[in-house]
């Protein structure tokens, strides 16, 4: 796992024992990865988490990761003992999206939320704009079990309380958050500006459009695609999205400039490769998109980002760290990289911007956040043995 720097707890604030209920690595997927950070963050400032790992059966086991139980999908026995580890926990923060789970639309997270005797703190990743109505039905009956609700944008906030039958003083907005960068940084040459998309590729990244978009440029950029292909993705179609992109990067003259990049790197090393490109693009295709992790880690690493006009890019084009794009519209990307790129004060505008926000997404303050609320829920705190 990456090493943390230790928060510092105020002398005499309480100590909780926290439950997490969440998929975890090795699992590869931005929740497990969102679960982890989020635990590492609360164990720094002092606090006992115990992980329950969602294991939905696709995965060998994990080697090496010590968690307290996990979460078989299918077994009601599993459920039981899960919830039984759970609540011996002050309180119990639950990740949820619906196809973690196991059942239709992954309603199994109702009998675990029924089964604690504890409160529980339910994070959702996802609020869907036109849910089925099971969805619906599964989304409501999770928020009114809970005795909190986080969401991480206020775009998610309005959507769900406006969409959905949800105690709105149920509700806190809390951002994801993210390990920041060392130390300020820019490009490590400015006279060869790159451009950076990272994560897990596979169709709907829209990386595609930025490819088109260098074609339309007379000096394009250096363009790299840092990432292996999603789990899913590959099992299902291999590398043929990857594939796809290297050849589109041909037919338009660019494949010079785009860089495909499968190397591994931990948190520490990707802050800091995202803190040494110039500009961050998240051409992403979905309209839907009401929490973006990338976006977060980008904009903490102190990096402007140019994205499509996904919810969450909207919300935080305010602080002038993010250019918002239509989608699927390589010319209007085209014309925010060449702007940005041919302006140094647009670009120190918006790093500044990033910068000036970063310190507000760090994990230590997110857990905080965290932290507060078990504190409401179990005023007098915990005498957990660490």
């Amino acid at each position: 796992m990456p090493t943390h720097t230790p928060t510092r707890r105020p002398y005499g604030a309480p100590i909780h024992r926290i439950g997490m209920l969440s998929t975890y690595p090795p699992k590869l997927c931005g929740l497990a990865t969102f679960a982890a950070a989020l635990t590492n963050a609360l164990r720094d400032a002092g606090h006992r988490v115990d992980v329950v790992r969602i294991n939905d059966g696709l995965e060998l086991p994990a080697v090496g990761q010590i968690v307290a139980a996990e979460l078989v999908n299918g077994s009601s026995t599993s459920v039981r003992h899960a919830a039984t580890v759970l609540s011996r926990c002050d309180s119990v923060i639950v990740q949820h999206e619906y196809g973690i789970f196991g059942g239709e639309d992954g309603d199994e997270v109702l009998d675990v939320l029924d089964a604690l005797t504890v409160p529980a703190i339910v994070v959702l990743h996802t609020v869907p704009l036109q849910p089925t109505a099971h969805q619906r039905s599964v989304l409501e009956a999770v928020c009114a079990r809970a005795a909190r609700v986080v969401v991480m944008t206020k775009a998610a906030n309005d959507r769900l309380l406006a969409l959905y039958d949800v105690d709105a003083h149920s509700v806190d907005v809390i951002s994801h958050g993210a390990a920041l960068a060392a130390a300020p940084t820019g490009a490590t040459d400015p006279d060869a500006p790159q451009l950076l998309t990272w994560g897990l590729l596979g169709p709907g990244k829209g990386i595609e459009h930025v490819i088109d978009a260098l074609g339309l440029l007379q000096e394009p950029p250096r363009y790299t695609v840092a990432g292996v292909t999603h789990p899913k993705v590959f099992a299902r179609m291999g590398d043929e999205y990857r594939h796809s992109l290297m050849h589109r990067a041909q037919e338009h003259g660019v494949a010079a400039k785009v860089a495909f990049d499968d190397t591994y790197r931990n948190v520490e090393q990707l802050t800091s490769f995202v803190a040494s490109s110039t500009l961050v693009v998240l051409p992403y295709d979905s309209r839907d998109q009401v929490t973006s992790g990338v976006l977060v880690d980008a904009i903490a690493a102190g990096r402007p980002v140019i994205a499509t006009a996904f919810p969450h890019a909207v919300e935080l084009s305010a602080t002038g760290a993010v250019r918002v794009v239509p989608h699927e519209d390589p010319a209007a990307l085209a014309d925010a990289i060449r702007s940005i790129m041919h302006d140094p004060g647009e670009l120190a505008r918006m790093t500044d911007a990033a910068r000036a926000l970063a310190p507000t997404l760090s994990w230590a303050a997110i857990a905080d956040e965290y932290a507060q609320i078990c504190a409401l829920l179990d005023p007098a705190g915990s005498s957990v043995a660490i």
